[in-house]
């Protein structure tokens, strides 16, 4: 199971997450599950990093299928901070597809 944390401030502004695991829907390879989880993951960090240039700390481990992104300001520009609740709206719709919900967990926590 892919279990993502939404790290947001006192002010509810998203300024990172936290992914751990791999889905499980399907071989590597060919998992649906894993592959949408991905994508919308890993665009949503290239698209900060191209059009916003919010400076940030990434960590990863594909093995595990860690990956740890922080906006290091505190708060996201308005560039960001749609940025990742349209990631949030992505994720939200895979945890509350019943095809998908059991490969992947969605949680909030403030930082």
């Amino acid at each position: 199971m892919i279990h993502v944390t939404i790290y947001q401030n006192d002010q509810e502004e998203f300024v990172g997450f936290l992914t751990d695991g791999h889905a499980g829907y399907s071989e590597e390879g060919s998992d649906i599950v894993c592959a949408a989880a991905s994508i919308l993951i890993i665009n949503t960090m290239n698209a900060i990093e191209l059009y916003a240039k919010d400076p940030c700390t990434l960590v990863t481990n594909e093995e595990t299928g860690r990956i740890a992104y922080h906006l290091t300001n505190g708060h996201p520009s308005d560039e960001a901070e749609l940025l990742l609740r349209t990631m949030v709206l992505g994720l939200e719709e895979m945890v509350d597809d019943n095809n998908y919900a059991e490969y992947i967990d969605l949680t909030f926590e403030e930082v």
